[in-house]
């Protein structure tokens, strides 16, 4: 006889195996893409400035080079509003597939693409066109990687959406590795000649790889319970980005705001410090084994804080991530300047492997829970995404910075870190804990602590 009194399933619940494959596929989605986003980053500094601006002095170069990389940061936000509408209206899946496709395609062509000297100012605008490319692709990505999983998950929602953003330094470890690596087999000459591109073209069978895992993928049971009630007409249907800008503006200033500091740490420490490195006297190796040590232990530094935010909320972990963080901008290049390896080493480890994982980690499930299901792909998306100009432009600002003043200014960079750290502060203070909030009920977050929650108290799909 069945068992006339029980539940029926819920469907916005998702069973053990859907998660661990949403959390799985997540992870090597966001390594396999911020493999190729990060790639360009280490090349911008220790390999574009010579071969595709290599009419210009060394720092003015510099700077060119880290510009066509901050054009990547400038178009995620695009990319974050396009694949987010329809990610809120067709699925979450779909739209990792066609990011995948897109930036594995975009990175392709970076491998194989002539250099200034083959082509002339062509080359430099092709590669700001698929530089673009690269960053609208990353902008769709991120949000619907980290929506699979916390819309999966029915606890720890801090540490299964953490998995999206360890993807990013562990990208980034692969990415040095595979440049490093093939400078040290190929040697310097060939390396700047030929060898850089290697990295790029093993993008193709990273693209096979991730398309793979992500076609198992199951689509967000939160996605599909919302969907169903869209189309029985119980809420009504709006354009996402319409629905975020018009009923949550101050939403989503506040999240762009506790993410900016994130941002801003992040160029600096994975970008902006190779060429400040390099160009101090350090051999560029030596720089990125640092670089490549300190990603590989922020992996499991990111889960490590964001499980914690599970336990004590989101905004304790990120607040003390952005004050300690402002401190540090004042003693990073003091360590850098001392000229030790191994002083240059621990002011890495420190800024990127615990400091920063502090204020990056939660925000995966941070931003989720800012946004109803409705319109969270593309509200998630534009506030991680805006927040994210921060990690393209930190770089680029201060290498003009360094132009103008010879190189010697570092105390005026320290002071933008901590500033953007303290604007951090604020927006978190302002901001109501989410980790409480339920992803499957019907809801509205309203921002202000100590304010009041949507109808009923329930948050709207």
């Amino acid at each position: 006889m069945p068992n006339l009194s029980a539940k029926p399933p819920d469907p916005s619940r998702s069973d053990p195996r859907g998660l661990r494959r949403a959390v799985a596929s997540s992870f090597l989605g966001s390594v396999i893409e911020y493999y190729d986003f990060l790639l360009y980053a280490t090349a911008s500094a220790v390999v574009f400035n010579k071969i595709y601006f290599s009419s210009l002095d060394p720092l003015a170069a510099t700077a060119a080079s880290f510009g066509t990389f901050a054009t990547g940061y400038l178009a995620r936000p695009l990319g974050g509003v396009v694949f987010g509408h329809f990610g809120d209206r067709l699925g979450r899946k779909r739209m990792l597939v066609l990011t995948m496709t897109l930036m594995g395609v975009a990175s392709f062509l970076i491998g194989v693409l002539p250099t200034y000297a083959q082509i002339g100012v062509l080359a430099p605008v092709a590669l700001v066109a698929l530089r673009v490319l690269q960053g609208v692709a990353v902008g769709g990505e991120w949000g619907a990687a980290v929506l699979m999983s916390a819309e999966h998950a029915t606890s720890r929602r801090g540490l299964w959406a953490s998995f999206t953003n360890a993807g990013a330094p562990f990208g980034m470890v692969l990415s040095t590795g595979a440049l490093t690596g093939t400078a040290a087999v190929v040697g310097e000459q060939a390396f700047l000649s030929w060898g850089w591109r290697v990295p790029f073209l093993l993008s193709v069978v990273l693209l096979a790889v991730g398309l793979f895992v992500r076609l198992k993928v199951e689509e967000s049971p939160v996605f599909e319970a919302a969907r169903k009630a869209a189309a029985a007409g119980t809420v009504p249907q709006r354009a996402p980005l319409l629905d975020v800008l018009r009923d949550h503006p101050k939403t989503l200033l506040l999240g762009v705001g506790v993410g900016l500091s994130a941002f801003v740490a992040q160029g600096t420490l994975t970008t902006y410090l190779i060429a400040y490195g390099v160009r101090s006297g350090f051999p560029r190796q030596a720089v990125l084994n640092g670089l490549t040590l300190s990603s590989a232990l922020a992996v499991v530094s990111i889960i490590a804080w964001s499980a914690l935010s599970d336990r004590v909320g989101r905004r304790p972990v990120v607040l003390a991530g952005a004050l300690l963080m402002a401190v540090f901008a004042f003693i990073l290049f003091p360590m850098v300047d001392s000229g030790s390896v191994a002083v240059l080493t621990i002011a890495l480890v420190l800024g990127q492997s615990l400091l920063h994982p502090m204020m990056y980690g939660p925000l995966g499930a941070l931003y989720t829970e800012l946004f109803a299901t409705r319109s969270r792909y593309t509200g998630a998306s534009l506030g991680y995404q805006i927040a994210g100009l921060g990690a393209g432009l930190a770089p680029l600002l201060f290498a003009t910075i360094d132009e103008s003043t010879g190189g010697g200014d570092t105390t005026t960079i320290s002071v933008i870190i901590a500033a953007f750290c303290l604007l951090t502060v604020g927006c978190v203070l302002a901001l109501r804990e989410t980790s409480g909030r339920d992803l499957s009920s019907v809801a509205t977050p309203v921002p202000a602590p100590g304010g009041v929650t949507g109808a009923a108290g329930q948050p709207s799909i």
